[in-house]
């Protein structure tokens, strides 16, 4: 968090360079209030209302507007910390509780999901970095992982359109398996726990994950939270090897003429918290706070990010990524569903 906050400090150099990021992070934070309130009203997903919000105010985001340098500090800064606590509800304990067999199979889960996101992407003419952000973001935690992967791969001109086609393709998936993933279950004659072992380890993000989860019931909803966090402690892990594969390969971006650190500070963060949550060093009440401190800014960096992404650049992604990411859920869901019956 040390890390973090330097850079946060060097960034805004005191309230003279904070006041032009104002309005852009208003309206920012504008966009991300209305998303929510239509979500508890109408029960959509608040990070998907939020990223159509967002696109259906990209004129905001055009060079001179007073609003555009506060929404890009928003999608990069605000992003970054919303990822970093997020480290608060980690911890050992919570990873040991559900047992070897069930965290190895979510591990690998991951893991071989992203492999196949590498392979399948050849067959859609999708680059490298378009399936390691669509398979890490399919893998892990759906829009928190594919903001925090955004951040660590290499820019190009299409980095901004492929981020936000991830998170909307991405959460839309998530909902619809929200409906479908706790009937399959029942096809399936699974109990309570593999219920809750194959809705966390599938589903992409985690609201989705506890409203399956508990439409089964108590223990299958609390065990698919469990399974769906071990997959977020992933995230730092799977980020830490994306950077240094990029590091080895020459590509990583220069910054002010150096190199980025191996390990951003954002990732610094959310495993200082997560060491600290391990020790019992954070109050559940401070846990709990930083869980939802972590779920506004990043639900306010993904309305940042929409509003910064032109609406018919989205049109330019295509069927083929699509269906890489259908082919992502459907391999995932797989592989879930094969392993449980084999350690069952």
């Amino acid at each position: 968090m040390t890390s973090l906050a330097a850079r946060l400090s060097t960034r805004l150099g005191g309230g003279d360079a904070l006041r032009p990021m104002f309005p852009g992070f208003a309206v920012s934070v504008l966009v991300a209030v209305t998303a929510q309130f239509l979500s508890d009203r109408y029960g959509a997903p608040a990070m998907l209302l939020a990223l159509l919000l967002g696109l259906a105010l990209n004129f905001l985001a055009d060079e001179g507007t007073r609003t555009a340098p506060g929404i890009g500090f928003t999608a990069r800064t605000v992003l970054r910390l919303g990822v970093a606590l997020l480290g608060a509800r980690i911890s050992v304990e919570m990873l040991a509780a559900l047992g070897g067999p069930a965290i190895a199979l979510v591990v690998a889960g991951v893991i071989l999901t992203i492999g196949f996101a590498l392979i399948a992407s050849r067959f859609v003419g999708r680059s490298w970095r378009f399936a390691l952000l669509t398979g890490g973001s399919v893998a892990i935690c759906g829009a928190s992982a594919a903001m925090a992967i955004a951040a660590v791969l290499p820019r190009h001109e299409k980095s901004e359109r492929d981020l936000v086609f991830t998170v909307l393709c991405v959460t839309v998936l998530s909902t619809v398996a929200m409906i479908l993933y706790p009937m399959l279950a029942q096809l399936f004659q699974f109990g309570a726990r593999d219920s809750g072992v194959f809705l966390g380890g599938t589903i992409h993000d985690v609201a989705q994950v506890v409203g399956a989860g508990f439409s089964i019931g108590p223990e299958a909803g609390e065990t698919a939270t469990l399974v769906k966090l071990i997959r977020v402690s992933m995230l730092a892990p799977v980020v830490l090897c994306f950077s240094l594969v990029i590091r080895q390969k020459g590509l990583a971006e220069l910054s002010e003429g150096r190199r980025p650190p191996l390990l951003p500070g954002f990732v610094v963060g959310f495993l200082v918290l997560a060491a600290l949550n391990s020790l019992g060093l954070i109050p559940q009440v401070l846990a709990d706070g930083a869980g939802a401190l972590s779920r506004w800014a990043l639900l306010i960096a993904i309305a940042a990010v929409g509003i910064k992404t032109s609406l018919k650049r989205m049109f330019e992604v295509g069927p083929g990524a699509i269906a890489l990411m259908v082919a992502e859920t459907v391999f995932l869901g797989v592989f879930i569903v094969s392993g449980l019956h084999w350690i069952a």
